[in-house]
């Protein structure tokens, strides 16, 4: 198995007749997930997500996948296909077409009315091509066959892509439920006609690698809300991703069967939901869905409530509910159920979620003690009767954290896929499929990009490093002024603490440490306010240092009059 390197350089030219696939997102992580395609100086761009942030990012909206290796290359890009609509498949969109607004989108009809409605917001109108399943479109030097698999949002597409070079199949994000609620399949026999074809790349979802055996049916869900629907005496409150329609069916037709009228909380949640309904993905029986401000009129026992906060996004209806920071007030009895899965990396805000509305007296359903959600991602018993189906000559594992990805390889090797034509890339490393065989050549910038608020990119590491420290350690400002020509201070220092847990007052041990460091220093001629400031940072941090054993960010102004 191969595998990136830290010191892999910029790729060479691409060998002529070869494949180029670059990863920009979704390799090492659970989000972001963005793939480049490159034939014959063409680029296609396969997804384009984003990334939510987690406690040690704080400020931050989302992070992007980086455009910056195709930045000056927009013009040769064919278009973007998006396998389906969750937001680390699209999320990013918006902010490449911002670049270049002409490029086409390609994708099924939901996935392409949710981008759609989200480009509404950036002011975009997009040229967009409608596929489904079974089509077949000439898109530059790439001919894309699009096949249906089933997941956890309805209308997701597999892309098989052909060139000279070979054919490319990325499989998206995919399970094989067996039992759909919508009927649709992962279209298996599709997959073995492209296998019979020769599936010389297989970039393929990694998610659930490490889980034994199948992926539940959605379906065996409907149970378990209908028992927790029968015993709730008041309010029912659900939390899921605003574009899980299957789930939220299940949700819909439970409050139908008892008796309860629904309203969606949350402008992404209203959003989606009316475009699944309006599109036939939904279906929503007369008089049960109503205005969240008509609920004042009904009895608890007679409402339902869904809304967005099931990873306890801070913002997000759910958490500002637990922390009463929210126009929906709980109260005891009411039953809140959590019907999505964990991330990686949000555990502790969810429980933090769970403890605020427990707290209040909410019993809180959730997949830890409750049979509320099935997971959208194949998991090793699926995937290795997948890879005997696709029998691919090349494999890349796709979407999933580091272990993911090993776990996938490993079950492709299982399945007879050679270990020297496995390739485990990590975002940004380059892997040329040339004569048949896939290998890395090199590698290109992939970091984050950081989105906030209305600035993209201006946020690095730096000021989140010191977004931690005035968060963890808070700030202690120092304000001097000082004679230019006689480098005398005449005013100061004056200190203040913020954050840092210590008083005021307690500077005054070190106050004449500071002015015996400035006296001396203008004695030495050294007059710069920049170097000044140095001075007094220094010896006031090592004082706290050796003081409380704390590391605040010290900002110190010397002002010359």
């Amino acid at each position: 198995m191969s595998h990136p390197h830290p010191e892999l350089s910029r790729p060479p030219v691409l060998p002529k007749g070869g494949l180029r696939v670059t990863p920009l997102g979704g390799l090492g992580e659970i989000g972001r997930n963005m793939t480049v395609f490159e034939y014959g100086g063409r680029l296609l761009i396969v997804d384009c997500g984003v990334l939510f942030p987690e406690e040690e990012q704080p400020g931050i909206d989302l992070i992007l996948p980086d455009f910056s290796s195709i930045r000056d290359r927009l013009d040769d890009i064919e278009g973007i296909v998006l396998t389906h609509g969750h937001e680390d498949h699209i999320g990013g969109v918006p902010y490449l077409l911002r670049e270049k607004p002409d490029i086409p989108l390609i994708g099924s009809k939901l996935t392409l009315a949710l981008i759609e409605a989200k480009l509404q917001e950036h002011r975009i109108r997009p040229y967009t091509l409608e596929v489904a399943e079974g089509h077949r479109e000439r898109i530059g030097p790439f001919d894309c066959e699009f096949v249906a698999v089933n997941h956890s949002i309805p209308d997701a597409l597999a892309v098989a892509i052909r060139t000279p070079a070979g054919m490319a199949v990325h499989t998206g994000d995919f399970k094989m439920d067996q039992l759909p609620l919508d009927g649709r399949l992962t279209d298996l026999h599709a997959f073995a006609r492209l296998s019979e074809e020769g599936i010389d790349l297989l970039l393929s979802d990694s998610t659930n690698a490490e889980v034994p055996g199948f992926v539940p049916p959605e379906r065996d869900i409907s149970n378990v809300l209908r028992t927790v629907f029968a015993g709730a005496r008041k309010r029912i409150i659900v939390a899921s991703f605003a574009s899980h329609v299957h789930r939220i069916q299940q949700i819909l037709d439970a409050a139908h069967e008892y008796g309860r009228r629904v309203a969606f909380v949350g402008r992404s949640m209203v959003r989606n939901m009316g475009i699944a309904r309006d599109l036939g993905y939904l279906r929503v029986p007369p008089g049960l869905v109503v205005d969240v401000k008509t609920l004042d009129d009904l009895p608890d026992s007679e409402v339902v409530l869904v809304c967005t906060g099931s990873q306890g996004e801070p913002m997000a209806a759910l958490s500002r509910m637990a922390n009463r920071d929210h126009q929906i007030r709980i109260v005891q009895g009411d039953t809140v159920i959590l019907a999505s899965s964990l991330i990686p990396g949000n555990e502790n805000a969810v429980y933090r979620v769970i403890n605020g509305l427990t707290r209040w007296g909410a019993n809180v359903v959730h997949k830890g003690n409750a049979k509320v959600h099935v997971s959208g991602h194949a998991s090793a018993g699926e995937l290795l009767y997948f890879y005997n189906i696709c029998r691919p000559r090349n494999l890349m594992p796709v979407h999933g954290e580091w272990r993911h990805l090993r776990a996938n390889a490993e079950l492709g090797a299982l399945t007879g896929v050679p270990h020297d034509r496995i390739v485990i890339a990590e975002d940004g490393v380059v892997v040329d499929l040339v004569e048949g065989k896939a290998k890395i050549s090199g590698k290109v910038q992939a970091g984050y990009v950081y989105v906030d608020g209305l600035s993209v990119g201006d946020v690095g590491e730096p000021a989140l490093k010191d977004r931690k420290i005035l968060g963890d350690e808070g700030i202690i400002s120092v304000f001097v002024v000082m004679d230019s020509s006689t480098g005398k201070i005449t005013g100061g220092p004056h200190v203040q603490a913020r954050g840092s847990g210590i008083e005021d007052s307690a500077f005054a041990a070190v106050l004449p440490k500071v002015v015996e460091v400035l006296e001396r220093s203008a004695q030495d001629g050294v007059v710069e306010p920049h170097q000044l400031q140095q001075l007094v940072r220094r010896t006031l941090g090592k004082w706290v240092s050796d003081t409380y054993r704390r590391r605040p960010m010290i900002l110190p102004v010397v002002v010359e009059v």
